[in-house]
């Protein structure tokens, strides 16, 4: 009885994955073929993908070796883009029941993204481990298996049909943020002043010196702390008596 309910926690575990590793396979696909349209190979692409899974933190990681910047760069963009995946994380914490021992607990937070956190943040009740592994696996695969699609299409599709393709990548970006940033006026105030500052660095001949990871980070906390400081969250405040 046991193991029919193991059984069945991770095929539920696998229903609720599969819509995102669908979305993960044709966002990867555009990854692959960004990749290798910058001089990557495609085994090199496909291990990116297989050991880092997350999008934003490869795709600004794919320019820090496009441009050859240095290790400290990598590092620094890396920590900034996927820090929150920590945040995320810590809150899931509440909801794992007493299957996660250590090992488990670092197997999951290796394939915590986005949407894996929502899907299983919004679960009532605590998740086990067999949810959460047949939650991840699937979008692990299709972000995997995109990407190698991507690759070997980058390679053999002419170079004009392959930017067109790469785009897709960037288009999930602007999917992410349009929906807060039409709720919050924050968010599209550091939306807009992140794309104001990169095009500075970008254009500016005074700010030609900033490589492109570093502008990735001076954006990021320029935006996110001016953002903070004109438009604060407000909690809400309980009166009990």
């Amino acid at each position: 009885m046991e193991i029919r309910a193991s059984k069945l926690k991770f095929r539920n575990g696998l229903r609720d994955g599969l819509p995102i590793a669908l979305g993960y396979l044709s966002v990867s696909f555009g990854f692959g073929i960004s990749a290798v349209a910058k001089g990557l190979e495609t085994l090199p692409a496909l291990l990116i993908s297989m050991t880092n899974l997350t999008s934003a933190g490869q795709v600004a990681g794919l320019s820090v070796i496009a441009a050859s910047g240095a290790i400290i760069e990598m590092i620094m963009t890396q920590l900034i883009i996927n820090l929150r995946y920590s945040l995320m994380g810590l809150s899931l914490t509440q909801k794992l029941d007493d299957t996660f021992s250590t090992l488990h607990r670092m197997a999951v937070a290796f394939f915590i993204t986005d949407e894996i956190y929502a899907v299983s943040s919004s679960k009532t009740g605590g998740v086990n481990t067999r949810y959460m592994y047949g939650l991840g696996l699937l979008p692990y695969l299709g972000w995997a298996a995109g990407t190698l699609l991507g690759a070997v299409a980058g390679s053999l599709l002419p170079a004009d049909i392959s930017s067109a393709l790469g785009i897709a990548i960037y288009g999930m970006f602007v999917a992410i943020i349009v929906p807060p940033a039409k709720r919050d006026c924050g968010i599209l105030f550091a939306v807009v002043l992140a794309a104001a500052v990169s095009c500075l660095i970008k254009y500016v001949k005074w700010f030609s010196f900033i490589t492109q990871g570093f502008a990735i980070i001076i954006c990021a906390l320029l935006a996110a702390a001016v953002a903070a400081l004109i438009f604060p969250v407000k909690e809400d405040c309980e009166n009990d008596g």
